[in-house]
């Protein structure tokens, strides 16, 4: 059977320098809390540089620190429970009222960690570039194209300047004919995919203004971001766009809207009513 990573990580240990053992000594002592951490938090957690926590996880002869956390959620998952959770807690001897219960718990949560993380003053800054551009842009990859999607058609029914934008070529070309009267907003969980760092480049270089929903205030999407709205959910490696995460997202989602329609209550009323009236037509 291969070794886990904590077998590989105690094997190599005499062998890395002295930075790269105190990451060792953080992953070794906090097998759960690494798996929902961000390269930058195990970076701040263990004393080191970033570049640091990367070269220890090459050394052990993973791709890149995505590759180095799915690892430990391997390891910690099989070390537990002696083989995978099906989805956070949920195991496969649960019955279906345990079952409920911790996911109606996970579920409340990543609404309680979202509302801890809100910022008045964020929340504002996001409302006066939805506000003052002339096309909003709602963009995302995977998992999180569905939020961006969902954020588009809320939106529209109080406005008729918000667009989404899901194939990740169509993104950029996109970006690349934004302006700066135009406004970006994207959601990524991680802020650290390829895709959006190309996108959220072409449209800063535009003068677009970019507002990103994330859970990583330090990610590499975040330093592209004028505004960062962070949402909670801890999400393990292995949990692959989990519901908890996506209803974190979903509340941040409907604290901006409600934000946004507070500017002028009225109108939004009046559009709303439009658009009601509009759908009835397709009702039975």
């Amino acid at each position: 059977m291969a070794e886990t990573v904590f077998e590989t990580i105690s094997r190599a240990y005499y062998d890395l320098t002295a930075a790269e053992k105190k990451t060792a000594d953080y992953v070794m002592k906090h097998h759960d809390e690494t798996q929902y951490m961000s390269i930058a938090e195990l970076a701040d957690a263990s004393g080191v540089a970033e570049a640091t926590v990367s070269r220890f996880c090459r050394r052990l002869g993973y791709k890149g620190y995505n590759a180095f956390k799915l690892a430990i959620a391997n390891a910690a998952a099989v070390g537990r429970h002696g083989g995978d959770q099906l989805s956070g807690q949920i195991l496969e001897d649960d019955s279906l009222e345990d079952m409920s219960r911790k996911l109606y718990s996970a579920d409340l949560a990543a609404m309680a960690q979202t509302l801890e993380r809100l910022d008045a003053e964020r929340i504002g800054a996001a409302v006066d570039c939805l506000e003052k551009a002339g096309k909003v842009l709602c963009m995302g990859q995977g998992g999180s194209m569905v939020m961006a999607s969902e954020a588009a058609h809320l939106f529209s029914t109080v406005s008729g300047k918000f667009f989404p934008v899901s194939d990740s070529h169509s993104q950029v070309i996109a970006a690349a004919n934004m302006d700066e009267n135009d406004a970006l907003l994207f959601f990524s969980y991680s802020g650290a995919t390829r895709e959006m760092s190309e996108t959220l480049n072409v449209a800063r270089s535009r003068g677009a203004r970019v507002i990103l929903i994330t859970r990583f205030p330090r990610s590499p999407g975040a330093a592209l971001a004028d505004v960062v709205l962070c949402c909670g959910s801890n999400e393990s490696p292995l949990q692959l766009s989990s519901v908890p995460a996506k209803i974190a997202q979903l509340f941040l989602m409907d604290v901006l809207f409600s934000a946004f329609c507070r500017r002028d209550m009225e109108r939004c009323r009046a559009s709303r009513a439009r658009v009601a009236e509009a759908l009835a037509e397709k009702h039975l």
